[in-house]
């Protein structure tokens, strides 16, 4: 040992982040005894285990300490510590007061690069050594990143792989290209030591910090620069993706943009932003924050990882303790008037902004979404439905960098297009285009599914699509024998039966098919499979064109029965014959269409009692 007055316990903040070789390597230390606890070392291998960059890190920065002994520069110890509890490592908190007592026991200079541990090992009487880079040189640190070598003005993310050529996104997301940076492929040690040196910014940067770091993933933030590093066992080689926004808007900039003001300014609003990753999403809800700080409304964010590009006024939080519900408890006593909330994944994420919502702050959140109504649909099943219009009254859909689509949320009670009876009216959402007025979409229950049935461009009901399985497991719930279903209109089935079962469907009175048609919410024909088998078929009928509607004639004897219209055994059309023994159908239906031609043609043309 070269001076024995001269000994440093180094703890694990100041070894992870470099400061301790560092000081080394510029000979602000040099000729003194550097003392490493075990405990430290043990943290460092299970978080490396554990594929965090931090246990990465601090190991190199520990064969550096190695190389600086080796050359005679410093002494290096590793040192036993007292309780440690087992074999177990503490934890990088619990460990303080372990290399506190080090530090005391071994009469040396502890130190650290964290003024909490600084703080309460001077209140013991220890000797501290604080080490802490100027702001001047973190923020030279950040623009000495060898990453930002590869960004450009017009790169909006870099992508960089082992054994492959960097790639770059470049453009806006209205116009955006995929290029190769260079020719020459990355070593998988070149994005070691990108990922080191990323890390090491990260931890002593003002504005940098590490969002997540566990099982070989890790998201670090650095000013406006997200970066997601992947490493085996999490990915199968390592891999690090860096974003930035390249263009900041205001709202004018986009389409729907005086709808979009005159809504956020009359009151608190439930906003979803959804679209596509890379679609500008982040973009648009940078403007929507500035604008509402405009309109002298109190805006916060809630983000994780917190990459908005905001004004001062804006306060960005995070996840308290991991959680978005602890986050919320104390977003609500600072009373803001608007929450951006970027993004919303988990069913906990969506929980929260409904908790929100219904407290009466006004909130824009973003999710993740091809189309429009799919950003809706993540809510149900996730919350009640009676209360998604409560929640969200605004959907705005972003592609290509500006917005697609708007649409309008809101609960009524009616029947839903397509069912004729006017006993199955129920709650429904209706999800219109604000643009054309138009119903794009309903959303309700049916039996013991809640659908979401497209209107525009449909020739048929879409219930259809899915009711057959959903009825089906609802009757295989009730009825212990094999049956057949037929759905023959929106609000009517048939039930095939063997000859024997029909009384046990019918039940006493009909009373059990009374209560499945109450459940269902349809009116249920029971059959045997005999009458399936075997159809009667209906004379003729005579067919009559008008100028807009193609008129079906019957015998009388019909009228008020519904009927099944087949073409060579296919149907194509179920409805019921009217009183004076007609059937008339639009003449630019699709059903219409295929009557006529089959009668030009010649099919076989029959009709079937129901």
């Amino acid at each position: 040992m070269k001076d024995s007055d001269k000994k440093y316990v180094a703890d694990l903040s100041v070894i992870v982040d470099g400061g301790i070789t560092e000081l080394v390597s510029s000979r602000k230390l040099k000729d003194v005894a550097v003392i490493v606890p075990e405990a430290v070392v043990l943290e460092l291998e299970t978080e490396a285990a554990n594929g965090q960059e931090t246990g990465y890190k601090g190991l190199n920065e520990l064969s550096k300490l190695r190389e600086f002994c080796d050359d005679g520069l410093i002494d290096l110890e590793f040192v036993e510590t007292e309780g440690r509890g087992g074999f177990a490592p503490p934890g990088p908190r619990a460990l303080d007061p372990i290399v506190r007592g080090l530090a005391q026991r071994v009469d040396a200079t502890l130190i650290t690069n964290d003024k909490i541990q600084g703080s309460i090992a001077k209140s013991k009487g220890l000797s501290v050594r604080l080490h802490r880079p100027r702001e001047e040189e973190t923020e030279k640190s950040l623009e000495g990143l060898e990453l930002m070598d590869y960004f450009d003005e017009a790169t909006m993310s870099l992508h960089l792989r082992a054994d492959t050529v960097p790639r770059a996104k470049k453009g806006t997301p209205d116009s955006m290209k995929l290029e190769p940076i260079g020719e020459e492929k990355l070593s998988s040690e070149r994005l070691e030591q990108l990922t080191e040196e990323i890390v090491e910014v990260a931890e002593v940067h003002p504005q940098g910090f590490i969002e997540m770091d566990s099982g070989g993933a890790s998201i670090v933030q650095l000013a406006n620069i997200r970066i997601a590093i992947a490493k085996p066992p999490f990915s199968d080689a390592i891999e690090i993706t860096a974003t930035r926004p390249v263009k900041k808007t205001t709202i004018e900039d986009y389409s729907y943009s005086d709808m979009i003001e005159n809504r956020l300014k009359q009151s608190h609003r439930g906003v979803l932003v959804a679209g596509a990753p890379g679609m500008g999403k982040s973009t648009l809800v940078q403007a929507l924050s500035e604008f509402l700080r405009d309109s002298e409304w109190i805006v916060k964010t809630m983000e994780k990882p917190r990459d908005l590009d905001v004004s001062p006024e804006i306060s960005q939080y995070r996840d308290l303790n991991g959680e978005m519900a602890d986050t919320a408890e104390i977003l609500l006593l600072t009373r803001p008037d608007y929450t951006i909330f970027d993004e919303m994944r988990q069913t906990s994420d969506f929980e929260v902004f409904a908790d929100l919502r219904m407290s009466g702050v006004g909130l824009v959140g973003v999710v993740h979404a091809t189309k429009a109504i799919d950003s809706l649909q993540r809510l149900v099943g996730r919350v009640e439905l009676g209360m998604i219009p409560q929640i969200v009254d605004t959907v705005l859909h972003v592609e290509g960098g500006d917005i697609k689509k708007v649409f309008d949320v809101e609960m009524t009670v009616k029947t839903p297009s397509g069912m004729e009876q006017g006993d199955l009216s129920r709650p429904v959402i209706e999800v219109r285009d604000f643009e054309t007025g138009s119903l794009s979409y309903e959303i309700y229950t049916f039996g013991e599914q809640v659908v979401v049935i497209p209107l525009e461009g449909q020739e048929q009901n879409r219930i259809w699509d899915f009711a057959t399985s959903e009825l089906e497991y609802q009757l295989g719930q009730e009825l212990s024998f094999d049956f057949d279903l037929e759905i023959r209109s929106n609000n009517r089935v048939a039930v095939y039966v063997a000859d024997n079962h029909v009384p046990a469907v019918l039940g006493h009175g009909g009373k059990r098919v009374d209560a499945l048609e109450k459940k269902l919410g349809l009116h249920i024909d029971v059959r045997s499979f005999a009458e399936r088998d075997n159809p009667s078929s209906s004379p003729a009928f005579k067919l009559k064109e008008a100028d807009e509607y193609l008129l079906l004639n019957f015998d009388p004897s019909y009228s008020n029965e519904e009927i099944d219209i087949l073409i060579n055994g296919e149907r194509v059309f179920s409805g019921a014959v009217s009183k004076k023994g007609r059937i008339k159908l639009t003449k630019d239906t699709h059903q219409a269409k295929r009557i006529r031609k089959a009668n030009q043609d010649g099919d076989k043309i029959t009709v079937k009692k129901l």
